[in-house]
């Protein structure tokens, strides 16, 4: 979407404030110039929501994204319209909870390219596994859909991270941190990759690999809406939820998201490994006496 088009939509938006702030918009930024030119970087989850806006911000820099996601359809689209803006990028179809599959991917990635620069580790889903009513069978395959394929995608492409000197940001949940309610598996998993994010710094300095993690906590997604539209009162359900965040009472946007992303990967963060980086409007530790 060039800039004469989004000048255009928001006069349009701007007589439908509510139907506004119902859509979930990834707006594109200058690029930064961030020295990823030509660099190959594997995206989880890289087809939709948070994913997509890394791979766009990626596209942008001059990066290849590399999209990978369970659906073929989702893959491709993202991949062609990031084609028809001038970047470049290529999809990997694969079911993350198999071990084969993340194999798979970054095999097809070494083939196609011959290199892996960097790593974002980002899908994952909020699925509700809890303590009282859950099982040891599902949290499990919680894990495995929020956790594992972060390890195993890490452990793949960990041979062509060492020859390229690359970079790793693994996505959280301000839900390792300030807990939920009736989420235990994905609390675990979020804690896991906070965990992981350290512990892989340290491993890996030793081959000049950063490891950081971008923790998110009220982000606009697809998926959030999707959630929104199932409750009664949305519009007031959602200006309660970001009534509670400091800066701008706004959620974040995938796009907000992704520059951080895109900042960790890159060259301009040569020192700077082992860290977890709150893009919230200051949701998660600055004082609820900011709401209003």
């Amino acid at each position: 979407m060039g800039y004469t088009a989004i000048r255009r939509l928001r006069q349009f938006v701007a007589l439908f404030p509510i139907a506004w702030r119902m859509i979930p918009i990834v707006f594109e930024s200058p690029p930064m110039n961030l020295g990823l030119q030509d660099k190959v970087i594997l995206v989880s989850g890289g087809a939709k929501g948070i994913g997509e806006g890394v791979a766009r911000v990626l596209a942008a820099e001059g990066a290849i994204p590399v999209v990978i996601g369970r659906n073929v359809g989702d893959n491709e689209a993202v991949v062609r319209s990031i084609q028809s803006s001038g970047g470049r990028a290529f999809g990997v179809q694969v079911e993350l909870s198999q071990t084969d599959d993340c194999r798979h991917a970054v095999e097809a990635t070494i083939a196609k390219f011959g290199r892996i620069d960097g790593l974002v580790n980002n899908a994952g889903v909020n699925d509700g596994v809890n303590l009282e009513h859950g099982d040891t069978e599902r949290f499990l395959a919680s894990l495995r859909k929020n956790l594992i394929h972060y390890y195993e995608l890490a452990h793949f492409a960990l041979p062509e991270l060492k020859k390229s000197r690359g970079a790793i940001v693994n996505i959280g949940s301000k839900v390792a941190e300030t807990g939920q309610g009736g989420t235990s598996a994905y609390a675990a998993a979020n804690g896991g990759r906070n965990a992981l994010t350290r512990e892989w710094a340290v491993e890996l300095a030793k081959y000049d690999i950063r490891v950081n993690a971008v923790i998110v906590a009220e982000c606009w997604t697809p998926m959030y809406a999707s959630w929104l539209s199932t409750v009664p009162n949305a519009e007031e359900t959602r200006r309660k939820i970001e009534s509670r965040i400091p800066l701008g009472h706004r959620m974040t946007s995938c796009e907000e998201i992704a520059n951080m992303v895109a900042v960790l990967l890159s060259p301009r963060s040569s020192h700077t490994t082992g860290q977890l980086i709150h893009v919230d409007g200051g949701y998660v530790h600055l004082d609820r006496a900011c709401a209003p």
